[in-house]
Formats: structure tokens, C-alpha cells, sequence
């Protein structure tokens, strides 16, 4: 039986072989059920080179303080929350510390405002339920449960994003450590090891308010934007050359100073105005993240690769850079004139994208 490639293999799939050399290597102490000692977890997810030469990419471009802490958290009783607006690499920490951690990255609860409390608890097998009545085999684990049961980390997606009563479901699991079953009389009981790795952000709309008692569960560590703009450049270019091998695009690597136009406009729109502080701009309404970056700049890896030279040119970013700023017609579109004829055409190494964007907004 042949084994398909998967379009995205969890972390702890695609990083094998960097997780085994690093368990392998690891003499410190390590928590109850964790796969590796918290100083191995910190290397894996910010890189190094071990003692037998092997090299741990970088997953995580960022504070080695910040990780340190949010690692740091998950050895105590208390549960991590990662907060930051969209595209700071939440979801993206919170799965690769899961799988160092756990060797298991794929118990998640993902935060909608369709969620509801069976999720984050149990179900029931419905079937089960009416041919025997109540009992534990007609119990469906949601995966706090298997997380509880197993010792593992529970990541939870967009927790802010549940209805206010679903988040509430936690703090009886995360203070008591326990998931009661009161239709049995039993309660499920957290072996140790088990803990929640939770992702947030207060930016987008459909945020629903964490309750104070919810929030005293957790300990907060603030994910912000990319320092720099060279940090910026180096996650974007890594992310997308990744991506483009996966998707098997037939396209060119990005060259770097196609990255750096692509993070240089969305870093000006973001902070409303230019990197020399000249120009003021209007800012628009998205985001314009680090994570809409990347997806522009795949985007034209596949134009470039499909009906293209094979190498990103304006031309193929020019649409994808359209599609990111523009997501009100009328006062997006305005920004972005604004930011074209004030800042693109006046840069003459920028001449090709002026045209390229001028095409599609004309």
C-alpha cells in the first residue's frame, strides 16, 4: 500500500527527523510525558546546531525570551495564552511547541462561532446512546479529553472567536484539572503532562470577550510583528520557498528583493508612513500581516510558474499585493492610489510595479 503525500503534514511529521536528533541528544531533565527537556523544545523552535553537527531550522523568527516563557509556562499548572493581532505566527508556535513538546500537534479545538460545548468537552454516539443508554463507550472524546487522558498538549485556535458560555467550559479543566461526566456520576482526570496551549487576537471582528475568571487560567505572552524588516524578509522568504516545495510550483525561489518590496509596502501601510518617515499614508482597513505577505508572494510563484517566465516579476505580485490592501472598495482603494502615485512611482526602482499596479486599478 502507497502512502499519498499530504498538502501539510503536521510539524511533527515534516520535522521528524530534527525532533528524533533532538530527544536523542537531550540530557536535561525533562517534565512528566515530555517528548524532550524545555531547553531542547527553545532550540527546536528557534534552530541551532547540536553537538553531532545536525541543524535545527528555525521555525520561529523572534524574542528567544518570549519562547522561553511561553515554554516555560507550560512546566507549571497554569495554561498559555498566545496573544497578538493576525499573522504574528500564534497558530504556527502554538503547533510546533505541541509537537516538541507532546509529539503530537493535532489535538486542537479550533475557536468558531459555531463551536459549541462538545467540542471542548464530549459527545456522545448517538447510536450507542439509544440502543444501550448512557455509558463510557457511547462517550466521544472530544480532544481536551484525549489531551486529559494522555498527558498531551490541547492547542485551542482563536479561543475569542468561541461564544462567551463555550470558553467558560475551561476553567473547571484548567483550575480543576477535571472534566466532569455528570450524566455518569464520573469525572475524567488529567494525568500529568496534559496542559492548553490557547491563540487569540482582539483585532478582527466576531471577538467575543474572555471572561476574568476564564483569563486568571492563563498565563499571556504578547506575540508582536516582526521587529524588523529584515526579520520580516527572512520569515517571508523561508515560508514561501517552503510552500512553494510543497505545492510543487514550478517557479523560481523568490529573489530576496521581491520579498523585500512585498514587506516593505505592507510595513508602510501598517505603520502609516514611509520607512524614511517622510510621507505620511492612510492605513488601510486589513491587516496586513506577515501571513498575507507570504500568501502574496506564493501567489505569484504559481502565476510566475504556470503562466509566467518562471521567476515573480510586477506583474505577478501586483495582483496578489491588489487582493491584500483592497478589502474595502472605496476607502482601500483610495489608500492604495494614494500609496501608489505618492510613494511607488517616486521610487525609480519601482517603476515596473507602479506599472503593473496601475494596469489592474485602471
Amino acid at each position: 500500500m502507497t502512502t499519498e503525500p499530504v498538502l501539510r503534514p503536521a510539524a511533527e511529521q515534516q520535522y521528524a527527523a530534527e525532533l528524533a536528533a533532538l530527544a536523542a541528544a537531550d540530557d536535561r531533565p525533562r517534565p512528566p510525558r515530555w517528548r524532550m527537556s524545555p531547553q531542547a523544545v527553545v532550540t527546536y523552535v528557534l534552530g541551532g546546531t547540536l553537538a553531532d553537527g545536525t541543524v535545527i531550522t528555525p521555525k520561529y523568527v523572534g524574542d528567544r525570551r518570549l519562547v522561553e516563557v511561553a515554554v516555560g509556562t507550560l512546566v507549571t499548572d497554569r495554561a498559555l495564552l498566545l496573544v497578538g493581532v493576525p499573522g504574528t505566527a500564534k497558530s504556527w508556535l502554538s503547533e510546533h511547541i505541541a509537537a516538541a513538546v507532546s509529539g503530537n500537534s493535532m489535538l486542537v479545538v479550533q475557536g468558531t462561532a459555531g463551536t459549541g460545548e462538545d467540542q471542548v468537552r464530549y459527545g456522545w454516539n448517538y447510536a450507542r446512546l439509544i440502543a444501550e443508554g448512557p455509558s463510557e463507550a457511547a462517550v466521544v472524546a472530544s480532544p481536551v479529553m484525549t489531551g486529559m487522558r494522555e498527558g498531551a498538549v490541547v492547542r485551542v485556535e482563536e479561543l475569542t472567536r468561541m461564544p462567551a458560555e463555550v470558553q467558560d467550559s475551561f476553567i473547571t479543566i484548567l483550575s480543576e484539572k477535571t472534566l466532569p461526566i455528570p450524566e455518569l456520576g464520573i469525572q475524567v482526570q488529567a494525568v500529568p503532562g496534559f496542559t492548553v496551549i490557547a491563540t487569540a487576537n482582539d483585532r478582527d471582528r466576531g471577538v467575543n470577550q474572555m471572561s476574568s475568571a476564564l483569563a486568571r487560567r492563563f498565563n499571556t505572552v504578547v506575540l508582536p510583528p516582526p521587529a524588523t524588516e529584515d526579520d520580516e524578509v527572512e520569515i517571508v522568504s523561508a515560508r514561501a520557498a517552503q510552500l512553494g516545495r510543497a505545492l510543487q510550483l514550478p517557479a523560481e525561489p523568490p529573489a530576496l528583493e521581491e520579498v523585500r518590496r512585498v514587506v516593505r509596502i505592507f510595513r508602510e501601510l501598517r505603520n502609516g508612513s514611509t520607512v524614511d518617515g517622510r510621507t505620511q499614508l492612510k492605513k488601510p482597513s486589513g491587516s496586513l500581516s506577515t501571513a498575507e505577505a507570504i500568501s502574496v508572494v506564493t501567489s505569484g510563484m504559481a502565476l510566475a510558474g504556470h503562466f509566467g517566465s518562471g521567476t515573480i516579476t510586477a506583474d505577478e505580485l501586483a495582483s496578489g499585493l491588489l487582493g491584500a490592501v483592497v478589502k474595502d472598495r472605496v476607502s482601500d482603494t483610495a489608500a492604495w492610489q494614494e500609496y501608489l502615485e505618492a510613494v511607488v512611482k517616486e521610487r525609480a526602482e519601482w517603476r515596473d510595479l507602479y506599472r503593473a499596479c496601475q494596469d489592474l486599478v485602471g
